[in-house]
């Protein structure tokens, strides 16, 4: 899932004289060890969150802000695909299964949430059983049942005309998925066969193939229950019907959205929530910059969780104080650019091997942030995804790129230049940098590229998630970022190599990759029950993406939070990629 940042182009040069060079960075993080400031006082712990948590409290009243630089895909829970919007959701869409609040690998540790327990499988894993906790409501009062769970499920896989932002897992594993229409077009009251109701509290579904992670896709938000005769279309985000402890207030499309608290909801079906604060605030469109200032002051916590800016960074990791409300944690993500297979001439593997040996790694990490916000990437899977094998296939000198390689595969593809354009997220300054490096290396073999801004919000539904658009525009290279859909080779790879991911719009697969021997690799990892075994095809799947070039490995993203001093219960979470867990945030100010 991805993982995010203000309409600012900086250059790559610019942003390594804000951060200066990465052996500065190495021993600021020493520095800050000795945890205690210029007078000897003691101060909070670097990467604190990480192993507890900070601020542990109980105390109910406040008002806990968050802040974002765009506006993110949807609030609607079955139609989002970002990391941040999964863990924020959760405060009003109640999922069957969700992760656990804690901090680090702990925040890995899956739990049921609607349900009641986790799922039963049967049929070898091709039929999962869930039971719904007792006394479920929606905020007005109405009871929550196991029909719901299938209609959230139906509308936010199956309607992918109408809501194209969430993954598609659903309709690719239940039987009959590939004819289903959906609940807006298919009028058969009874809707999808394969999820039964046989009660209210009881929810069946039957796959066309066996799925030993299912327990991990139902705790995506979108078996979230959805009120048949409430859901509106892609107009349901205007009127969410909470399951969750908190509850919409307003909600100003592109602005700001206030939560309250449910007042039907009851902690005695929920061991997760705790209600602390008495209204949660999302505000968005907010300069990246002032949202650092506002971390600073303990005024907000950024949403995106992508951490703090060039300029702030700089200023953080070179004060012991400050380093010391930091923590800097791998999330499971990586940070890669996409090769497009469908966009001339980059169907030809040697043209985008060319691209492999001439970006330059180090010159990219240093506009990212330097190594403090990620160590070189040389794979798919990062290190901390279970089958990571370490490899490098593409290696060039001190990872800085090799001209007479790439020119050597430019040769092979027929070619002697190319002239394409890159993307990147206009509102992610780290990402525009890391893109002005890349073509900056890439000109140095002939490959001439010219760099496309485009909001966040709108990347994958109207842009590059859109294979017409890519064509159209020529767009052959995709600034990326990705992180697991859960702890695990397949929720990691599915959506990003899988040629059954590809859809008209919302697509996260930008390589545009459909080779069959990784979609039947694929198919063969996530059937088999061993877990050692499932790892070793993972890797296997790794190694083929490398070979055919689907992308080039940037980093292997790590986040530096500034941890807010005016909020309580802060965990930074590996599930959600290296994010302060959102569930049970407070303040310390009523």
């Amino acid at each position: 899932m991805e993982g995010k940042q203000t309409i600012m182009r900086r250059s790559a040069l610019a942003a390594v004289a804000a951060i200066g060079s990465a052996s500065l960075l190495l021993s600021a993080c020493s520095k800050a060890d000795d945890n205690s400031d210029s007078n000897g006082k003691k101060s909070a712990e670097a990467n604190a969150a990480t192993k507890g948590v900070v601020n542990a409290s109980t105390q109910k009243g406040g008002t806990v802000t968050y802040e974002y630089s765009d506006v993110p895909d949807s609030f609607d829970p079955g139609n989002t695909y970002y990391a941040y919007m999964y863990n924020l959701s959760r405060l009003y869409a109640r999922p069957l299964m969700t992760f656990q609040p804690g901090a680090g690998e702990e925040g890995n540790t899956l739990v049921p949430d609607l349900a009641a327990s986790k799922g039963v499988p049967s049929d070898g894993g091709k039929t999962w059983t869930y039971k719904l906790r007792s006394g479920l409501k929606y905020q007005d009062g109405t009871p929550i049942t196991s029909k719901d769970v299938k209609y959230a499920v139906e509308r936010s896989n199956f309607a992918r005309d109408v809501l194209s932002l969430g993954p598609n897992y659903f309709q690719q594993f239940l039987e009959g998925g590939d004819k289903y229409k959906g609940p807006y077009k298919d009028k058969n009251p009874k809707g999808l066969k394969s999820i039964e109701t046989p009660d209210d509290t009881t929810v069946v579904f039957h796959l066309n193939r066996a799925f030993q992670e299912f327990d991990y896709l139902v705790a995506t938000p979108q078996t979230a229950p959805v009120p048949q005769a409430k859901d509106k279309g892609v107009d349901y985000v205007k009127n969410i019907v909470s399951s969750g402890s908190y509850k919409f207030e307003s909600y100003e499309e592109g602005k700001q959205v206030v939560l309250v608290r449910n007042e039907n909801w009851d902690p005695k079906t929920d061991p997760l929530r705790k209600q602390y604060p008495d209204k949660i605030v999302v505000k968005l469109k907010v300069n990246a910059e002032t949202i650092d200032q506002d971390v600073q002051a303990g005024t907000a916590i950024d949403l995106g969780g992508t951490g703090v800016q060039a300029a702030t960074q700089a200023k953080v990791v070179n004060d012991v104080s400050l380093k010391a409300n930091t923590d800097n944690t791998y999330g499971g993500r990586l940070v890669y650019m996409a090769i497009n297979n469908q966009v001339a001439p980059f169907d030809k593997v040697e043209c985008r091997k060319a691209v492999q040996y001439a970006v330059d790694k180090v010159s990219v990490q240093t506009a990212l942030g330097g190594p403090i916000r990620g160590d070189i990437a040389t794979t798919v899977l990062p290190p901390d995804i279970p089958g990571y094998e370490k490899t490098d296939v593409y290696a060039t000198p001190g990872n800085k790129g090799d001209v007479a390689k790439a020119k050597e595969q430019l040769k092979a593809c027929g070619k002697t230049s190319i002239n394409t354009n890159i993307s990147a997220r206009s509102d992610r300054p780290q990402e525009i940098d890391a893109a002005t490096a890349i073509i900056a290396a890439l000109k140095k073999v002939g490959i001439n590229a010219s760099l496309k801004q485009y909001p966040s919000g709108k990347y994958f539904t109207d842009q590059v998630g859109v294979p017409s658009f890519n064509k159209k525009q020529n767009i052959g290279l995709h600034m990326m970022q990705w992180g697991a859909d859960w702890p695990s080779g397949y929720g990691f790879l599915q959506q990003i190599l899988n040629g059954d991911a590809i859809g008209t719009s919302g697509n996260t697969n930008l390589s545009y990759l459909d080779d069959k021997q990784i979609n039947e690799t694929l198919g063969k990892a996530i059937a088999t029950e061993d877990a050692a075994e499932r790892n070793s095809l993972y890797a296997q799947i790794d190694k083929r993406a490398m070979d055919q070039a689907a992308l080039v490995p940037l980093t292997y993203f790590k986040v530096l939070l500034y941890r807010p001093a005016n909020f309580t219960n802060l965990v930074s979470s590996a599930a959600f990629s290296g994010q302060y867990d959102y569930l049970n945030i407070g303040t310390t100010k009523k």
